[in-house]
């Protein structure tokens, strides 16, 4: 019964490892949109984007560490 408990717990934990996906997607989307609209910004747009990438990405990865956690911790 705790083991089927900490499966649910780390499934739940894992949530926003879609959330960061999604994240990413629309920050590199727009990354391309607005080079396509200003090109000459795109130096100052790229190292925006990978600040937002960089930020998105740890919070997927602290989902997917608090995920383990559950399930090989006590």
């Amino acid at each position: 019964m705790i083991q089927a408990a900490k499966y649910i717990g780390a499934g739940l934990a894992t949530i926003g490892v879609s959330g960061a996906g999604v994240g990413i997607g629309l920050i590199f989307s727009n990354l391309i949109s607005g080079t396509s609209r200003n090109p000459s910004v795109r130096p100052h747009l790229f190292s925006m984007a990978i600040l937002g990438f960089a930020l998105t990405e740890a919070t997927g990865l602290f989902c997917l560490m608090l995920a383990f956690l559950i399930i090989y911790a006590a």
